[in-house]
């Protein structure tokens, strides 16, 4: 079916069930970054294959919002299909809400509450209330996506090993516990878990069901006295079952969430931004219901001892593969006349990544970004759409490995030849400096990210530049590459900055056609030293830089750097060296040394 048959079989069944619109969001049932591909319903109806959007269809318009990061490709991808683009950060776009207020006054909208979480659901009927809206819970597109609608995986889970996690399963459940035990008044509760990261990460189980993401589609269901795991029982061999056994884990079909739910007494514990709508429409209504934050998303995000150690050798693995990596592009690349591609070097670097030990999967899609495809933020180059990469220009690249110690993230801009433009050169530095100001920052604790964000855009704001993305996000250890609640952006984010958290810090310059620039690593919060005029009350934190690769030094206008900067950069690459070094071959040292050569002033 083309993208107008979609609509039209969507809008039919809109008709035969009374509705003036239909919201299809990029979401799945467990709040998930990346989808597995059953649940990609957005992308199916629209033909925008972005990572973020919304759908919204009623009987004679269709529209799409997205963020900044995918107007050019959402420009591209929707040519011809009748949906019209919706600027979410320009200031004359509506929100969806908003809208639809404003389009359908009085009348009745789809949304399948599977996709919605609970907060959200309850937001939309608040603002719905004085428009007369009525919202129905209905799943419009199971009906239509009947052919070629892959199915949801079935792979094997796993157990992770505690060598690996830092801590046992009968450890994470009783503090899990703990923490409800004292959020609840009740002696019989009930903690619903929908997030597929908390799941793996409360009970040391991994799989294979979405691409770039180590986790296994499933619920968990905790109480005071047991602990179930609702899984389609393929995943479950006699390994993963003996395992599951001994933790004390209960195993149930994955769609029979929905009636123990029903079965539920008590209280019951939901975290409103992270579970659906569907589930806490199961809840009873004789149950308390509890909406907080997840304990289990609060106690993840500090990264325990062995945790970070485990981060750390990954990235010594990821930064030996890059320096190989980088060492091929320059030397050998395009020796003897050979062409290559955007493709074909996202293609070498995965080669370089899967020989590192205890290598799994990349983190997420490489994004390389040739010339002026580098401005497009969340570029993906595909092998039948990409750019011949020439040596020559710029070429923006962003990239990360699941290992089995730990998960990467790491974006470098380079140049691969001929004259640097002052203006690419000026770009860089101001880049640089203010990735450079974060990792060097000192705060008090209780300091949010959001309070840092104009560290790492002060200088880029001094000229009159800045960027729609994030500056940082959080990061899971053998999860998802962008994880929170931490981060580093201009939002309301109330979570405070502690001890084990790890964010990644990158800022970026995009000049449309040009090029794209932006310098990433990741980061960790530790305890900061005290200073002479510290006194004893104050808790400083700081940060440690956990990626070991070098930077571009060409790319950098002396000019614009300060002394302390230098200090840094060559303190940095001193680093990266000494403990990159020992996993290259001499040629690979060599190599690095000079990439890692002192700067002066």
């Amino acid at each position: 079916m083309t993208v107008l048959e979609r609509l039209g079989a969507l809008r039919a069944q809109m008709k035969a069930q009374g509705l003036a619109a239909y919201v299809v969001p990029g979401n799945d049932p467990h709040a998930s970054e990346y989808m597995a591909s059953h649940w990609c319903e957005m992308q199916w109806i629209s033909g925008f294959n972005g990572e973020s959007g919304t759908m919204v269809v009623t009987m004679d318009r269709a529209l799409l919002w997205t963020d900044s990061r995918y107007y050019l490709q959402a420009g591209i991808e929707l040519k011809d299909t009748t949906i019209e683009l919706m600027r979410e950060s320009d200031i004359d776009c509506p929100k969806i809400t908003e809208w639809l207020c404003e389009n359908v006054q009085g009348a009745k909208i789809g949304i399948n509450p599977e996709m919605f979480s609970v907060n959200d659901f309850a937001e939309w009927k608040e603002q719905f209330a004085d428009a007369g809206i009525e919202i129905r819970s209905v799943d419009l597109i199971k009906p239509i996506w009947t052919e070629g609608r892959p199915a949801i995986p079935s792979d094997k889970l796993y157990p992770y090993s505690e060598d690996f996690a830092g801590e046992s399963v009968e450890s994470k459940l009783a503090r899990m516990r703990e923490i409800v035990n004292r959020k609840s008044s009740n002696r019989q509760w009930a903690l619903i878990i929908s997030a597929l990261d908390e799941i793996a990460w409360l009970l040391n189980i991994r799989g294979n069901d979405v691409e770039y993401n180590p986790v296994v589609i499933s619920y968990v269901v905790l109480e005071a006295d047991k602990c179930t795991l609702f899984v389609d029982a393929a995943k479950v061999d006699t390994v993963a079952q003996n395992y599951l056994d001994f933790n004390n884990i209960d195993v149930q079909p994955y769609e029979a969430v929905f009636d123990y739910i029903r079965s539920l007494s008590g209280a019951v514990l939901y975290d409103g931004a992270r579970v659906n709508e569907a589930l806490f429409e199961a809840i009873p209504e004789g149950c308390k219901k509890i909406n907080a934050k997840s304990p289990i998303l609060i106690d993840k995000a500090k990264k325990n001892a062995v945790e970070l150690e485990g981060e750390r050798i990954a990235m010594r693995q990821d930064a030996a593969a890059l320096t190989r990596f980088f060492k091929w592009l320059e030397e050998e690349a395009f020796a003897n006349g050979q062409t290559q591609t955007e493709w074909t070097l996202m293609e070498k670097l995965h080669e370089f990544r899967a020989k590192g030990e205890n290598f799994v999967e990349e983190s997420f899609g490489t994004i390389a970004g040739y010339q002026g495809n580098g401005a497009i933020v969340h570029y993906a180059a595909t092998k039948d759409n990409c750019a011949e990469v020439k040596p020559e220009g710029m070429l923006l690249l962003d990239s990360g490995g699941q290992y089995l110690d730990g998960t990467t993230d790491i974006t470098r801009t380079v140049w691969l030849g001929g004259r640097i433009p002052q203006q690419a050169k000026d770009d860089y530095t101001y880049v640089l400096k203010g990735h450079i100001a974060l990792q060097r920052a000192r705060f008090p604790r209780g300091t949010r990210g959001n309070q840092l964000d104009a560290l790492a855009k002060q200088y880029m704001w001094e000229v009159g530049i800045t960027f729609g993305h994030g500056t940082g996000h959080g990061v899971g250890h053998f999860l998802g590459c962008h994880e929170g609640p931490q981060n580093v952006r201009t939002d309301n984010n109330p979570t405070a900055l502690e001890v084990g958290h790890i964010i990644s810090d990158e800022p970026g310059i995009y000049r449309t056609g040009k090029w794209g620039i932006r310098t990433e690593n990741l980061i960790t919060v530790i305890p900061a030293k005290q200073t002479k005029v510290t006194t004893t009350e104050d808790e400083w934190l700081t940060f440690e830089t956990l990626t070991l690769c070098f930077y571009d030094t060409n790319l950098i206008e002396m000019s614009l750097m300060t002394e302390d900067e230098i200090d840094w950069l060559n303190a940095y690459h001193v680093r990266v060296y000494k403990e990159v070094a020992p996993l290259l071959n001499a040629d690979e040292a060599k190599y690095l040394a000079r990439k890692c050569a002192a700067l002066e002033l």
